[in-house]
C-alpha cells in the first residue's frame, strides 16, 4: 500500500508539471493573491536586461518542486535577477548588466557623505530616473513568491533589492536588506520621508530644469554628464536642514546589525533556503548562505549564471525566475 501511494504521488506530480507547461515551455501563474496591488494580467515581463538562458528542463523543475514541497518553513533570498524581468537593470549580468555595458560604477557611501558635488550629481541623475524607476511593476516571480507567502509556504523573504517590488506584490513577511529607494532619510535627525515627496521639492527648486538621460542604470539612476547637473539644486531636510540620502545601503557601507540579527533569527526558524536571482557576490546576502550551509539546511538556487554558493546547492536551475517560480506548486507533501 505504501509503495502504491508513492507511485501515485510521483504520477500526480508528473501530471501537474505537464499540465502547467505550455507548448512554448513556459509556465502560467496558478493563483494570485486578490489582495495584491497587482494582478497576473498587470505583471510585466521584459527581457532587455535579462541574460540569455537555456530552455526550462522538466527534470530540474521536478527537483525544485520536490525541494519546495518538502519545506514547511521556506526562507527565500532574492536579488537583482528577480527584478530584471520588470525592466530594472542589474550590475553583474553577463552582456546586459551595468558592468558589461559601461565603465560606470555605483556610487560609494564615503563619496556621497564627503562631497556635495557627488550628492548633487547623484540626486540630479536620480531625479531624472525616478519617474521610470518608481513606475516599475512586479513580474511573475514577485507574484508567485507573494502567493507562496499567502498560502503559508514562504516563512520569510529577504531581498537585496531596493525597488519595493516585493511590497508592491503584496508581501508582508519581508526584510529589505539594503533598504528601499522609495524612502529618504535625513543624516542629521534621522527623519524618514517618501521619495515621491522629495521629487516635488526637486521640481520646485529646479523649475524648467530638464535633461536627456544617456542610459539607464540600476536603482533608479541614469547617465548624465557633469555639465548637465552643474546647476541642479538639492534641498536639505525640512526639519533640520541636514543632508538627505536615499534609505539604502550604498556600496562600501554596512547593513545595520539589528537587521542582520533579525534575519538570522528568521533563518533559524526555517527548514530550507531558496536563492532567487542572485549571484551572492555581496557578502551581506552571502552570509546567510554560510549560516544555512553550516546548519545543513537544504539549499536551492535559481539564477542565470554562476553564483558564489554553487558548492552548497542541493538543487540548481540556471533559468529566469519569472519563468521558473510560477511553475512550482506551493504545497507540502502531505497534500499530495
Amino acid at each position: 500500500m505504501i509503495l502504491l501511494q508513492h507511485v501515485l504521488c510521483a504520477l500526480i506530480n508528473k501530471m501537474r508539471f505537464l499540465f502547467k507547461l505550455s507548448a512554448a515551455g513556459e509556465c502560467r501563474l496558478l493563483t494570485v493573491n486578490s489582495r495584491n496591488s497587482s494582478s497576473a494580467a498587470e505583471a510585466v515581463s521584459t527581457l532587455a536586461f535579462v541574460p540569455a538562458s537555456a530552455p526550462l528542463d522538466t527534470t530540474e523543475l521536478e527537483d525544485l518542486q520536490d525541494f519546495v514541497s518538502r519545506s514547511k518553513r521556506l526562507f527565500v533570498i532574492t536579488g537583482a535577477g528577480v527584478s530584471t524581468e520588470s525592466g530594472i537593470p542589474d550590475y553583474r549580468s553577463e552582456g546586459v548588466g551595468l558592468y558589461a555595458r559601461t565603465e560606470r560604477r555605483p556610487i560609494q557611501h564615503t563619496d556621497f557623505l564627503k562631497s556635495a558635488k557627488v550628492r548633487q550629481r547623484y540626486w540630479a541623475r536620480n531625479f531624472v530616473g525616478w519617474p521610470q524607476f518608481s513606475s516599475h511593476h512586479p513580474n511573475h516571480a514577485h507574484l508567485a513568491l507573494s502567493n507562496w507567502e499567502r498560502l503559508g509556504k514562504l516563512h520569510w523573504l529577504v531581498t537585496q533589492n531596493v525597488d519595493a517590488l516585493h511590497s508592491k506584490a503584496g508581501h508582508q513577511r519581508v526584510t529589505e536588506l539594503h533598504g528601499c529607494a522609495h524612502r529618504v532619510v535625513c543624516l542629521g535627525c534621522g527623519a524618514l520621508t517618501a521619495r515621491s515627496e522629495l521629487q516635488h521639492r526637486f521640481t520646485s527648486l529646479n523649475p524648467g530644469w530638464s535633461q536627456e538621460a544617456g542610459g539607464v542604470a540600476p536603482d533608479g539612476d541614469v547617465f548624465l554628464t557633469d555639465e548637465q547637473v552643474q546647476h541642479f539644486r538639492v534641498p536639505g531636510c525640512k526639519g533640520c536642514g541636514a543632508v538627505l540620502k536615499p534609505d539604502v545601503t550604498f556600496f562600501g557601507d554596512t547593513v545595520d546589525r539589528d537587521k542582520v540579527r533579525y534575519v538570522h533569527e528568521r533563518l533559524a526558524e526555517a527548514d530550507a533556503l531558496l536563492v532567487a536571482g542572485s549571484s551572492l557576490q555581496v557578502y551581506s546576502g552571502y552570509r546567510f548562505l554560510l549560516a544555512a550551509h553550516e546548519k545543513k539546511l537544504p539549499i536551492a538556487i535559481v539564477n542565470i549564471g554562476l553564483t558564489r554558493a554553487e558548492h552548497m546547492a542541493w538543487v540548481r536551475l540556471s533559468a529566469r525566475c519569472g519563468e521558473v517560480l510560477p511553475c512550482i506548486l506551493p504545497l507540502s507533501q502531505r497534500y499530495y
